[in-house]
């Protein structure tokens, strides 16, 4: 199963292994375990601090394709169930390396919150393994487990156990269960995940109160997309002391899956390109706060960022790269249904609807993307527009033509999405041109349609446009002096990724104008001064 440059590569990842790791495997007999054990037989075969174990553990895994991770004898509270390829390989090798001792990848905050938790917590996450939004989750939870012995995480490979996937009605992934109840589902993201923690682990609120307060900063990028990356960078190059708070690394490029205008790179991924913003962004001193939340900007001279877990810190300007999210259709039955039938990304849900009908609400380019990913698992797609004519590429057009299982209703208005029994069974448009109502029998809605700025943290601020965009000059300034902004966020038009990347290193450049002109200790002199 993994080829020996893959093999090569993990001796010299697990070369510094610490502690002992057992994967312990259930006994018994089930189609996908001689795959599971040949994976990993061979990973073990890498490191001698690395074995595999086959024991019956009926009490504690699901069926013979289940394991666990021991770290020198003792259970780490870690269990994949399934055969983790895919996305989710990466998984497992995180797990092990950071079972073995190598460093968590949590910001150090959101370390100390969860090793407050006091009652036992059981996490359940359902993926697919085509789903690129997943492993950020299951590895997060892997890290919680490591961190705290009062919390367990299973990763659960929808498609090795539909049973359970129908028994929980999931239609979306990743779906995460606490305890036995849902606690997140559809498009997660590991602040939110900590937000909600805080709701069944009060405790962890107080976790961060005694961490030491950032020095002043001259440069916080909130947001860690293309936009803000480039800005962190281009500040980063000019000596000044950076920090970057993003929710999500990568942003919405990391929901992307196929890139092919970022000019000078002819074809690549969103998960790739995540990845190699990283791999930059850490070759300078660029303090980097993940996972973790602006609650809210004091805007003085010199101003004051407070994150979601309580932390604050000073700095001397902001760059704000939030970048946008899906926007949603604002019809009855959208919100109910979301892990139920509608879904917002068709690489992550897509392979729970193999052989159902689906319909895909837009006729722009990532509409139509959607359409042609879907075309090759479900049984049919059917594309919704708005406007009499679609508005994607004409490359892309061409190709929808070629799919047989693909058909397009324009000039329709989505009234409402219909649902029976928690799943959902149609969807009631309006042809606009006629005005008469009709119903689309199908399984499952994609919402296509654009996007809507993240700017929320910056509402009372900053001047908006009614659309929610942040105004800016030609050189990336707000209204407000030291507030820089850039990316998918502003009023920059054509929201590319390329542009994006230009925007964010104008806004730095902009910046560290602005601090040449404008000295630290002006500030403390007006207000002593004011005092």
């Amino acid at each position: 199963m993994l080829t020996q440059d893959i093999l090569n590569a993990l001796k010299g990842y697990m070369k510094d292994l610490q502690h002992k790791i057992t994967l312990v495997v259930q006994t018994g007999a089930h189609e996908k375990r001689e795959e599971l054990l040949d994976m990993l037989t061979q990973l073990a075969s890498v490191s001698d601090m690395v074995e595999v174990s086959e024991r019956d553990m009926a009490g504690e895994l699901r069926s013979p394709v289940s394991f666990l991770l021991e770290k020198n004898g003792d259970a780490t509270g870690i269990v994949f169930s399934g055969v983790p390829g895919g996305h989710e390989f990466n998984s497992l090798i995180l797990a092990i390396l950071q079972t073995g001792g190598s460093q968590l990848k949590l910001d150090e905050s959101i370390q100390n919150m969860v090793k407050k938790v006091n009652n036992k917590l059981d996490f359940q996450v359902y993926v697919s393994l085509s789903c690129h939004a997943c492993p950020d989750v299951v590895q997060a939870m892997n890290q919680f487990a490591l961190l705290n012995n009062n919390i367990s995480a299973e990763m659960i490979d929808g498609g090795v156990y539909p049973e359970l996937v129908d028994e929980n009605k999931i239609q979306g992934v990743p779906t995460v269960f606490l305890n036995g109840e849902v606690f997140a589902s559809g498009k997660v993201e590991i602040a939110g995940i900590i937000e909600k923690l805080g709701n069944v682990a009060p405790e962890i609120l107080q976790a961060s109160s005694a961490e030491p307060e950032l020095p002043l900063q001259d440069v916080t990028v909130i947001g860690g997309g293309p936009a803000g990356v480039a800005a962190a960078i281009y500040s980063a190059r000019k000596g000044l002391n950076v920090t970057i708070v993003a929710d999500r690394f990568g942003g919405q490029v990391k929901d992307t899956m196929g890139i092919e205008n970022l000019i000078s790179v002819p074809k690549t991924t969103g998960p790739e390109l995540t990845g190699s913003l990283m791999a930059h962004l850490n070759d300078y001193d660029v303090t980097l706060k993940e996972h973790l939340r602006v609650e809210s900007i004091d805007n003085g001279y010199l101003k004051t960022i407070t994150l979601n877990n309580g932390e604050s810190f000073k700095t001397r300007t902001i760059i704000v790269a939030t970048g946008a999210n899906w926007r949603e259709l604002g019809v009855p039955g959208e919100k109910e249904n979301i892990g139920n039938g509608v879904a917002y990304c068709p690489h992550c849900d897509g392979p729970f609807y193999k052989g159902k009908d689906v319909a895909v609400i837009g006729g722009g380019n990532s509409g139509v993307e959607a359409a042609l990913d879907l075309a090759g698992i479900v049984n049919s797609v059917t594309v919704f527009e708005f406007l009499p004519e679609l508005k994607a590429d004409k490359v892309l057009v061409e190709q929808l033509g070629k799919r047989d299982n693909i058909s397009v209703i324009k000039n329709a208005a989505t009234n409402q999405v219909v649902a029976e029994n928690g799943k959902v069974t149609a969807i009631e448009y309006t042809d606009r041109a006629t005005s008469e109502v009709y119903k689309k029998d199908l399984q499952g809605i994609f919402v296509q349609i654009g996007l809507v700025p993240n700017s929320k943290v910056v509402e009372g601020i900053v001047d908006l446009t009614k659309h929610g965009e942040i105004i800016i000059n030609e050189k990336g300034q707000t209204n407000q002096t030291g507030i820089f902004a850039c990316g998918d966020v502003t009023t920059v038009p054509y929201k590319q990724i390329v542009v994006a990347m230009g925007e964010g290193s104008k806004a730095a450049l902009a910046a560290f104008d602005y601090l040449l002109l404008n000295p630290a200790d002006k500030g403390e002199d007006a207000a002593e001064k004011a005092a």
